[in-house]
């Protein structure tokens, strides 16, 4: 897989320089660190369970396991780890921009074009991140645009603002601005002149009633939803392992605890935003995993093992061999990964009589 876009961490030296990272990120391991550092650990008899304490905030278990890691806005406690580490976002970045899907985009510039009245788009980006998504679309659509920038963290809020792109497709003016934000609390009249909603990997850590508020919300205000690199809970690895099934079993059960949806959540949103009224279509978005995103699987493959013996513990014993021997083989360049994702675009019925 080759890398298509630059990473954040290039954007922001670009733009500003990379803003310091406060408090307990400071702490939070490096991709360079996890690289050289991941396997030969494992192997030397820490086990699964330890290797997980290795993993980026984001890419697996964090934390108390109790607690939720979405967008809902909430204080932190001053010990509380993050729950997305940049890091991590910038180590997935090519990966998530790679496995997109580009045929959802002349659906979607199709319907921006039929919006009356505009000289330019304004473009709600949810659960945004480093803004991963903003640098990846757009760049790929004409006109002035304007993103809001939805966050809980104010940390990722103001990398995502600083290394955001500047113009568009055509040369076009983009403008930035950022709000701390809760998805459970979104309304159409938050969303009062939105031409687009986006999110990434977003889906999954919502809850049925949570991705109703979506739907509902972009219905109300007319706008399309373009909803990437939601989970689809299968997972091929090459060479294959018998104890595969039913790590990635056991990781499903994980990404359901709490009421969330995990791999259920694209058909949950299908059927919700149809319920609306939108005309929806899905495509595929997988990971393609090789041996130049080595340092990326490493963290996934500890994140994915990690969960799925937190789900269930009585894993442990046979996932300790298994995560040090795929890692090795991670390392030795010898493994691939696919992991199977979806983009979902929701074209709702315009408020303001365009075409449909």
């Amino acid at each position: 897989m080759r890398k298509t876009t630059a990473t954040p961490a290039d954007l922001a030296r670009r733009a500003r320089g990379i803003p310091a990272q406060p408090g307990p990120r400071q702490a939070v391991a490096t991709a360079d660190t996890v690289t050289t550092a991941g396997p030969a650990n494992t192997t030397e008899g820490k086990g699964a369970a330890d290797a997980v304490q290795n993993v980026i905030a984001g890419a697996g278990p964090v934390g108390r396991p109790e607690e939720r890691a979405t967008v809902r806005l909430r204080e932190a406690a001053p010990d509380e780890p993050p729950r997305y580490a940049p890091e991590w976002l910038e180590l997935r970045e090519s990966a998530d921009a790679a496995a997109r899907s580009l045929d959802l985009l002349d659906p979607l510039r199709s319907r921006l074009a039929d919006l009356p009245g505009r000289s330019g788009f304004v473009i709600h980006d949810l659960g945004c991140g480093t803004g991963s998504m903003g640098r990846w679309l757009a760049p790929r659509l004409d006109g002035a645009q304007h993103w809001v920038l939805h966050d809980r963290d104010p940390y990722l809020l103001h990398f995502a603002a600083v290394a955001s792109p500047r113009s568009a497709a055509d040369g076009s003016r983009i403008t930035v601005e950022t709000r701390r934000g809760d998805v459970a609390r979104l309304t159409p009249d938050a969303l009062v002149g939105a031409s687009l909603v986006t999110a990434s990997a977003l889906l999954d850590v919502l809850t049925r009633e949570e991705i109703e508020t979506l739907a509902v919300a972009c219905a109300g205000a007319g706008c399309p939803a373009l909803l990437t690199l939601s989970v689809a809970g299968r997972v091929e690895l090459t060479p294959a392992d018998p104890l595969d099934a039913e790590i990635t079993a056991a990781f499903n059960a994980h990404q359901r605890r709490g009421g969330l949806l995990g791999p259920d959540a694209v058909t949950v949103a299908c059927e919700a935003f149809a319920a609306h009224g939108a005309t929806v279509k899905l495509h595929p978005s997988a990971w393609r995993l090789g041996p130049d995103e080595a340092a990326l699987t490493a963290q996934w493959l500890r994140g994915w093992v990690g969960a799925a013996v937190e789900e269930r513990p009585e894993l442990a014993a046979r996932a300790e061999p298994y995560l040090a021997a795929r890692l090795a083989a991670c390392a030795a360049g010898e493994l691939s990964v696919v992991v199977h994702h979806s983009d979902l675009l929701a074209l709702a019925r315009p408020t303001g009589g365009a075409s449909s």
